[in-house]
């Protein structure tokens, strides 16, 4: 790291010490913002944009771009980093802040962030969720800060409350309510594929539609009691006795008739809302495009829930984009940068965006003012409550490609193959790719 401040200061493009920051001067500079938001979410995005240009005192201009998903904007980045081609700001989640920091192409915060002049006070600090908070200090990188976070939200259950009612009383269903275990899960789900919703909008009747995705192998192996990766070790741990079992269940479920994979984008949202899926699983910041999609189908009533689990208590996948500063720019830029993050994450911002974009706040002041909020949108409040049993997955570089792995193993299983041996074999390669990254970092 230190020949990489080295190089930058003869470019001069010297990010500054944390002696130096108080002495910087932020004033006319422009700050270009990569993004994923759009619709509603863009709206507030802009809101809180427009509100810090307008009202800064230093005269920074902040301008956005949106630049597709997530993984569309990781491709974007990997060949400009360390130039200044990068924008000033980007988002991305904690592994790929990771892959972006073993090509030197990351912005320490720490000196900005704990600036008496720039940063956050104690009590301003201590109003952030704490893991989120720290959740962007990266440990292997020297507890380097290379993110701050503006939101979070975590997967979810979606279920048909009317549904699982009419087959509770119909005697096909052994329970009333959401589903607490597997057992109960694959219960209803199979009694639903033989028993139609009396609502339902199409002919087909199904229990579940998976997503092959690695945040969904995740929290099904989080609800089994396991994880994907093993911190001890530090090396992924995708053939554990606890993902095995939990991807055992999953492959019966198709076997039996009872799953299938959602086939389109938000297919499994589709049929949900037309009444003809009576579970799926996803983000809780698709709370307001489920609520659509059931008003403008089967308008049944629905809810969220913890996934069902194995353990005592659920264990809940909790994830989130943060934003983080590129390397290539100076450290005026990168001032400016960091006061529209205060700006972006400070408690009136954080108000708005909350309500524009269903994300949840990270800031507990914030989340204790919206009263209103969770009385008008009760699944909001529910997904809200289960934070406490939050997990996340591997904030480690190279994940971004591992994903890529577990999506098309995780398919191959759901067709058919073998549990242990896919796995054994996709955690080998998996394993694989996290050394090549480590190796980088030598």
């Amino acid at each position: 790291m230190k020949k990489f401040f080295v190089l930058l200061a003869a470019l001069g493009l010297t990010f500054g010490l944390a002696q130096d920051v108080e002495s910087l001067d932020p004033s006319g500079q422009t700050v270009m913002f990569w993004h994923q938001h759009s619709s509603e979410r863009l709206a507030g995005l802009e809101a809180i944009i427009d509100d810090f240009n307008a009202n800064n005192e230093w005269g920074i201009t902040v301008e956005h771009e949106y630049q597709g998903g997530y993984g569309d904007i990781f491709q974007k980045m990997l060949p400009i980093l360390g130039t200044s081609s990068t924008p000033n700001l980007v988002v991305g989640y904690q592994n790929q802040a990771a892959t972006y920091a073993i090509a030197d192409g990351m912005v320490d915060m720490t000196p900005f962030v704990d600036s008496p002049t720039w940063g956050l006070t104690a009590e301003e600090k201590a109003d952030f969720f704490p893991g989120f908070y720290n959740a962007d200090i990266f440990p292997s990188f020297d507890n380097q800060r290379f993110g701050f976070p503006p939101n979070r939200s975590m997967e979810v259950l979606y279920f048909n409350a009317e549904w699982i009612n009419e087959l509770y009383n119909a005697g096909a269903i052994s329970f009333a309510g959401a589903p607490k275990t597997p057992e109960q899960f694959a219960e209803a789900a199979c009694a639903a594929t033989e028993n139609p919703f009396s609502k339902a909008q199409g002919s087909r009747s199904l229990g579940y539609q998976l997503s092959t995705d690695a945040s969904r192998f995740a929290s099904w192996t989080f609800a089994f009691g396991g994880n994907v990766y093993d911190y001890d070790a530090n090396e992924y741990s995708y053939d554990s006795p606890e993902a095995i079992e939990a991807m055992t269940f999953l492959q019966g479920l198709f076997d039996e008739g009872c799953a299938d994979f959602v086939t389109e984008r938000y297919g499994d949202q589709t049929d949900f809302g037309a009444g003809n899926l009576l579970f799926t699983v996803g983000s809780s910041s698709g709370l307001p495009f489920y609520k659509s999609a059931v008003d403008e189908g089967a308008d049944f009533t629905w809810g969220v829930a913890a996934i069902p689990h194995t353990t005592d208590e659920p264990v809940q996948n909790i994830y989130g984009a943060s934003v983080s500063i590129p390397t290539g720019h100076s450290a005026e830029a990168n001032l400016a940068t960091w006061l529209f993050i205060k700006h972006y994450t400070s408690v009136a911002s954080q108000d708005t965006w909350a309500r524009a974009s269903n994300y949840f706040p990270v800031r507990q002041s914030v989340a204790n003012e919206m009263g209103d909020y969770f009385a008008e949108n009760i699944a909001y409040q529910t997904a809200f409550n289960l934070l406490p049993y939050g997990t996340t997955e591997p904030p480690v570089p190279g994940y971004d490609f591992v994903r890529d792995l577990i999506e098309g193993e995780m398919a191959a299983i759901m067709d058919g193959s073998d549990v242990e041996a896919t796995l054994a074999l996709a955690n080998g390669e998996a394993n694989l790719i996290l050394d090549d990254q480590l190796s980088a970092m030598q």
